[in-house]
């Protein structure tokens, strides 16, 4: 069974990091390009981050570029999303989506609030 499962959400006052993680299991990890997408209440699901599966290359949304990294280790089929002067507006659940040609996965979310 194919599984992608986030952790490190929390709560964070402003100007404060996260670090994001998502796991994946049952699949050949390396050959999945991710992404890390976010969802405000009343919003749209947003895209945030994505890094390609073969030569780990890495693109941003503008309202997180320079403040947010994301990376991955292929040995330990992990992605990550270094979260870093965060913002109220940062507010989400964040989500990390698995694409391989025309399959994908969606693992079940962790809640970032960002708040003073």
């Amino acid at each position: 069974q194919v599984q992608f499962v986030e952790s490190g959400g929390g709560l964070v006052q402003p100007g404060g990091s996260l670090r994001l993680s998502c796991v994946a299991s049952g699949t050949t990890f390396n050959s999945w390009t991710m992404n890390w997408y976010r969802q405000a209440p009343g919003k749209e699901r947003e895209l945030v981050a994505t890094i390609t599966s073969a030569a780990g290359s890495a693109n941003y949304a503008d309202s997180v570029k320079g403040r947010f990294t994301i990376s991955r280790d292929n040995a330990k089929n992990t992605v990550y999303l270094q979260m870093n002067s965060l913002k109220p507006e940062d507010t989400a659940v964040y989500y990390c989506h698995a694409v391989r040609w025309s399959f994908y996965y969606w693992g079940q979310g962790t809640q970032v609030t960002v708040s003073s």
